[in-house]
C-alpha cells in the first residue's frame, strides 16, 4: 500500500504483534511473516514498477512487467506463508506442511515443464540443410535437435 516495507512495518507491526499475543502464537514469528509479506508487496507496488521501468528504458510496459512478476510473487508468498505457518504452529501434519509440500511440488513441476518446453523450442529451430547455400531464397531446411 505504501510502497515501502519500512513504512508497512511501522504501520502494521504493532497491530500484528498485539494480535499474535491475544491469540496465543509467538508474536516474533507473526511480525516476521508480516515483514516478509511487505517485502513481497514491493514486487508489485505500482510506483516501484514505474520507477524501475523508467530507469531501464521500459516506460509504458509496466503492465507486462506486472504480469511477469505474478509467478515469482505467488511462489514467494506461498513459500513464506507456509514457512511462517510451520514456525508458528510447529512441524507435523498441518496446513503449513501441506502447503509447503504442494508449493515445492508445483515448483518442481513448473521447472520440469519449462525445461521440456525449452528443449522442444530449441529442437524446432530451423537451420539450413547441409550443403545448402547461405543466400536468400533457400527452400531446403531441416530440423536438428
Amino acid at each position: 500500500m505504501a510502497g515501502s516495507n519500512t513504512v508497512s512495518n511501522l504501520m502494521f507491526s504493532l497491530f500484528q504483534h498485539s494480535t499474535a499475543e491475544r491469540i496465543g502464537v509467538p508474536p516474533e514469528n507473526v511480525v516476521a511473516a508480516q515483514a516478509a509479506g511487505g517485502a513481497a508487496g514491493n514486487m508489485i507496488t505500482v510506483h516501484n514498477v514505474v520507477a524501475a521501468s523508467a530507469v531501464v528504458g521500459l516506460a509504458g510496459r509496466e503492465g507486462d512487467i506486472l504480469r511477469q512478476t505474478v509467478f515469482p510473487l505467488t511462489y514467494y508468498l506461498l513459500m513464506a506463508g507456509s514457512l511462517a505457518y510451520l514456525f508458528i504452529h510447529g512441524p507435523g501434519a498441518n496446513a503449513g506442511f501441506l502447503m509447503l509440500c504442494l508449493t515445492l511440488a508445483a515448483t518442481a513441476g513448473t521447472l520440469l515443464w519449462l525445461w521440456r518446453h525449452d528443449r522442444r523450442a530449441s529442437a524446432s529451430v530451423r537451420t539450413p540443410a547441409p550443403g545448402a547455400s547461405e543466400g536468400g531464397g533457400n527452400r531446403y531446411w531441416s530440423r536438428h535437435g
